[in-house]
């Protein structure tokens, strides 16, 4: 900006200065280290909806397909990415940064759990705290070759988001919602506030969509069939995927065996890894 510069607002000054013409890009370069392929954001409109379990799944299906995951896990205040794979302790650092942990079928993982002294320490930070944790697992990590980063996002169109959509080279999106209206109207802010940014949609995943009768077969949708074709088709987007109520996926995600995920599901999440 122009030494003189009195408002800071470009748009309404008059001023013909080099920041004026060349916006600066607010994208954080990587860790030298780090060799990224693709970033895919994992979104939801409110809590509750499995957004971390979606995650989770995307991450084991890439690596069944030969690809290597990895994932940032920037609910920062709630992370539960650890717990799903069986992961404890701290992370260490070496030279070139941060070390991040490693599944059991080797997917790098970075989340607050593996930080902290105590993983039931309760993450009380401001917001702008909580953005800079968000860079720093992104250019201090060592994430190595990595084919596909999924960025696990809080809730919401707040702080993270808003910073990983700036700082990161996000090459789209995963919605994630459940059955109930409510869960859908959330759903379109989280959709338009990835097309204000200009932040391509890949598609949305219903999770929870129903529950299969043990006896008959039978498809009961227990919150009542949801929109999510609705709201797929008013935005363009192609990709929709349904995932049933499994109480054995809650069980495995419990154990930290999420990597023992059926085929069933993992198909049902594999569409979103095409190239």
């Amino acid at each position: 900006m122009a030494e003189n510069c009195t408002t800071n607002d470009c748009e309404s000054c008059g001023i013909d200065c080099p920041s004026r013409k060349s916006p600066q890009s607010l994208l954080e370069a990587p860790n030298p280290a780090s060799n990224i392929k693709k970033v895919i954001g994992v979104v939801s409109g409110k809590g509750g909806v499995g957004k971390s379990l979606i995650t989770s799944l995307l991450a084991v299906a890439a690596q069944k397909s030969g690809k290597r995951a990895g994932i940032l896990d920037a609910d920062i205040t709630g992370p539960s990415i650890p717990k799903m794979f069986g992961l404890g302790g701290q992370v260490y650092g070496s030279e070139l940064g941060i070390i991040p942990a490693v599944t059991r079928k080797g997917s790098p993982v970075i989340s607050t759990n593996l930080i902290l002294d105590d993983e039931e320490t309760p993450v009380i930070w401001r917001g702008p705290v909580i953005a800079g944790v968000v860079k720093q697992f992104w250019n201090e990590v060592v994430w190595g070759d990595v084919d596909y980063l999924f960025v696990d996002m809080p809730p919401g169109t707040g702080d993270v988001p808003l910073t990983v959509f700036q700082s990161l080279p996000v090459d789209g999106i995963i919605v994630v919602t459940s059955p109930q209206d409510l869960v859908a109207m959330v759903v379109e802010k989280a959709a338009r506030m990835a097309e204000m940014m200009n932040i391509p949609i890949i598609g949305i995943v219903e999770n929870m969509s129903y529950l299969v009768c043990p006896d008959c077969g039978k498809k009961i949708y227990v919150f009542g069939q949801g929109k999510v074709d609705e709201i797929a088709g008013k935005h363009g987007i192609d990709k929709t995927a349904h995932i049933p109520i499994k109480p054995e996926i809650a069980a495995l995600a419990d154990a930290g065996k999420i990597e023992d995920a059926p085929d069933e599901l993992l198909s049902a999440v594999a569409m979103f890894l095409s190239e």
